[in-house]
């Protein structure tokens, strides 16, 4: 059972009006997540470091990569995950239910805790929006999370190599007319039992995604590894 991470802000006078993803089931075991509003000074996760609860609302940010700051604690830790296998993320105080979530990874080919985030190849593992109704008024995957004891579950391919990766959970809230707002939080993994597949393409579709969005041309997508 899902035992919420219980923390304290910082300070009595902060406003939580947003969320993010604060926990992890990988293979039976839970991993914490970062605490925003703390000081990285003791904290040891296989998340990289988000300060609050706020939106990346500048697509050209560097913080559209991993968050803000997105930097890695001391220890970093990184986890052990099986391909074939799922991952859950879990999010604390998510109320946006108009909005569709997306999950990719990246090879850090070698050890994430060096790795830039920014210079990474992202590829997409999974990816849901509007699963029922009107854009204005229908079902969403922010929606089915949030029923979900807010928590979105994907698979890791079962083709992916061994290696260390960096995974990245993003929901998208559109509840506010012409300002998206994004969301995003990184871990770090270290994959096993894989194969030798890559991603690949389709027509119509990239491959590979840099953070900053390296995507120019409207009618361009990603292509999906599953």
């Amino acid at each position: 059972m899902f035992s919420k991470v219980l923390f304290a802000l910082a300070s009595a006078g902060v406003v939580v009006a947003h969320g993010g993803v604060l926990e992890y089931l990988i293979g039976g075991t839970y991993y914490k997540g970062f605490t925003p509003y703390n000081t990285a000074t003791g904290q040891t996760t296989i998340q990289r470091q988000w300060a609050t609860y706020d939106p990346i609302e500048d697509v050209t940010s560097e913080y559209m990569a991993c968050n803000n700051p997105g930097t890695v604690v001391d220890p970093q830790l990184t986890a052990t995950v099986t391909a074939g296998s799922n991952i859950t993320a879990f999010w604390e105080n998510w109320s946006h239910n108009t909005g569709p979530v997306m999950v990719y990874m990246a090879d850090c080919d070698g050890d994430c805790t060096c790795a830039e985030p920014t210079e990474l190849d992202w590829f997409k593992i999974d990816e849901a929006g509007l699963i029922s109704g009107t854009v204005a008024s229908g079902y969403w995957a922010a929606g089915e999370m949030i029923e979900n004891n807010s928590s979105w579950t994907s698979t890791i391919p079962s083709a992916l190599p061994d290696g260390n990766y960096m995974i990245r959970f993003e929901t998208l809230a559109l509840h506010s007319s012409y300002d998206p707002q994004f969301y995003m939080e990184c871990a770090q993994l270290e994959v096993t039992g894989g194969g030798s597949g890559t991603p690949y393409p389709r027509p119509g579709c990239l491959v590979w995604l840099s953070f900053p969005a390296s995507i120019r041309n409207k009618s361009e997508s990603l292509a999906v590894f599953r």
